[in-house]
């Protein structure tokens, strides 16, 4: 059976929710090869993004969180968890 898909013809915005999905892989200094929309953490620790503007920070996440961040790069050092990028 063919999924029917009511929304089809409406566009995509920033308010839409996402429809795609990636593994991310930390690595520090490397930019995302695809920037994500948010972020789904998938186990409990800590994360270490890099912004737009070469700013690094780490932050204590949870699994399960959602962070409405759209990040240049997620840096290895500093960063314990399995996260998601949402498009």
């Amino acid at each position: 059976m063919s999924q029917i898909d009511p929304f089809q013809s409406h566009q995509r915005g920033l308010s839409s929710p996402a429809s795609r999905h990636f593994p991310i892989t930390p690595a520090d200094d490397v930019d995302l090869p695809l920037r994500p929309r948010v972020l789904r953490v998938l186990t409990t620790g800590t994360l270490t993004l890099r912004d737009e503007d070469d700013q690094r920070l780490t932050y204590p996440v949870q699994a399960g969180e959602v962070l409405m961040f759209s990040p240049i790069g997620v840096e290895a050092s500093g960063t314990t968890v399995d996260l998601v990028g949402w498009l």
